[in-house]
């Protein structure tokens, strides 16, 4: 069971061992949770620190990051008097990013994965360190990180860098609206800047939460996405007459994929009770992009499934090095951090996700195309009027760019650190590109939305089904029937905020 307690109408989510679900992580962010940790997790932190500064002080053999230099400085040995002021160097001379910010909502993800990746307690920090990121998850307080500058394989050095360069004073934040110093949110709040201990600069920066917390909102959105490319597809499909008896149970039993069965399953649901389905028609097959929705809306669902798995266990492991094992009474040296295990699952997502775009672009073109009986570019008077002939030049656009940046990241490497790191994943660009696909998928299928809505219309007095016609009663309180030309623009972006604020619609 999930950890949670009510307080005071605020709810607060506990940071403990137990599982922590993606679902979850949508949960605690859409609705303002609390975050606090539990008791167990506390004396696991402290239990880790009293171990390490133990190993620390009786031990002559070299810890990794700890008593010695970054990266290829690993052989330069560091005195005693030295430590601490090595970590506040790393956190300093690591934040090198540059670009676009992150959003305020994946760095809200990015504090909640490395609170609950310390809390293992193979890490080393300090409990009033981790605290401290507690403070800034329940104030909004948001350090300002940018998407560029991270390998994927020492961990997320830079954006991590940027993460926490306000626990000491240092770099910037967002906080109630307005950009401050990292000094001057650490004095509005009354909270001192932390005293970094030895290894902790090296806990806060090594690991794969930049790039798991870009993984875990997009598998949010592409969850989201996939339910609503069904719900538009069936749309889509009665406003071009199309024919149900593809997505037929004993079709799909015979080529038993999990995501076709279950999208075949949903479009005759989401198409039950259609007047338009209904209505005899002359011809024996649709295109592929109505006919092969369960094929490749499924091969999608299929995808997320895989990749769900794959963060899922990411999300739930210390991710940072050197791994502090006290039970075992070991400080070891490994390669937790690199990002290979989650960059290739974003790639394949990236892909998979472009795909409901790809075809959904095909579904728009035919709707405009004048056929089936529906008029050229869907307007009533085509020739003084272009209808919606350019929505699908936009999406065409959308659909060329997502194509491009589905090139995988993962095959690339390029080592750093004058060799020492010779092999990366690139896992943070994966994350970035998947982010990107996953904004675009959604532009696409709102194109697609503003079509259908307008082609359905050329079907009256016929019906669609009473799920279908739900979800029409609710889009055209927001985008009106287009009658003659005027400026399209405002309402595409209508359409995606649709997407954004409403469910999908379900039977």
């Amino acid at each position: 069971m999930i950890p949670h307690i009510k307080t005071y109408n605020i709810m607060v989510h506990q940071i403990s061992a137990e599982h922590l679900t993606i679902e979850r992580i949508g949960e605690i962010i859409k609705n303002g949770y609390k975050i606090e940790l539990s008791e167990d997790a506390k004396q696991r932190i402290v239990r880790c620190r009293e171990y390490l500064d133990k190993k620390i002080a009786e031990t002559k053999t070299p810890i990794y990051g700890v008593t010695t230099g970054f990266g290829s400085l690993c052989n330069v040995s560091i005195g005693k008097d030295h430590l601490a002021q090595l970590q506040i160097n790393l956190m300093m001379s690591h934040a090198c990013g540059t670009g676009d910010r992150v959003p305020n909502e994946i760095v809200k993800i990015m504090l909640l994965l490395k609170i609950q990746s310390l809390s293992y307690g193979y890490s080393g920090c300090k409990l009033d360190t981790v605290e401290r990121l507690v403070d800034f998850f329940n104030n909004e307080v948001y350090p300002i990180v940018y998407m560029q500058g991270s390998l994927g394989a020492s961990g997320d050095l830079v954006p991590l860098a940027h993460l926490c360069l306000p626990l000491v004073g240092l770099g910037e934040v967002e906080y109630k609206g307005k950009i401050m110093t990292g000094a001057e949110v650490l004095r509005k709040n009354g909270w001192k800047p932390i005293q970094l201990g030895s290894k902790e600069g090296l806990a806060l920066l090594n690991g794969t939460q930049n790039m798991s917390a870009f993984a875990v909102w997009a598998i949010l959105n592409s969850q989201r996405l996939s339910d609503w490319a069904d719900a538009i597809a069936a749309m889509s499909l009665d406003a071009y007459c199309g024919l149900v008896e593809p997505f037929t149970d004993a079709v799909h039993q015979v080529r038993p994929h999990k995501g076709q069965i279950e999208t075949a399953r949903r479009m005759r649901e989401l198409l039950e009770g259609s007047e338009i389905v209904e209505k005899p028609k002359s011809y024996v097959q649709d295109p592929y992009s109505f006919r092969c929705v369960p094929q490749v809306h499924g091969a999608m669902k299929d995808t997320l499934a895989y990749v769900y798995s794959v963060i899922d266990t990411e999300i739930n492991s210390a991710t940072d090095n050197p791994t502090v094992c006290p039970d075992d009474d070991l400080v070891i040296s490994a390669g937790n951090f690199h990002g290979e295990p989650i960059a290739l699952p974003m790639d394949f997502l990236a892909i998979a996700v472009s795909e409901l775009a790809n075809i959904s672009e095909r579904r728009i073109y035919k709707l405009v195309s004048g056929t089936r009986g529906l008029p050229s570019f869907l307007v009533a008077n085509p020739g003084v009027n272009s209808g919606f002939m350019i929505t699908q030049y936009t999406a065409a656009s959308v659909v060329s760019l997502n194509k491009s940046l589905c090139t995988p990241s993962s095959v690339d490497s390029i080592p750093s650190s004058q060799g020492q790191e010779d092999h990366v994943s690139m896992g943070a660009n994966a994350a970035i590109k998947l982010y990107k696909v996953v904004l675009n998928t959604e532009r696409v299928l709102a194109i697609e939305l503003f079509n259908a809505a307008q082609a359905l219309e050329f079907r009256r007095p016929l019906k669609s089904s009473p799920v279908i016609q739900r979800l029409f009663k609710s889009y055209r309180e927001v985008v009106p029937f287009i009658v003659n030309d005027e400026v399209m623009y405002p309402y595409i972006k209508r359409s995606i905020d649709f997407l954004e604020n409403n469910a999908p619609a379900y039977k």
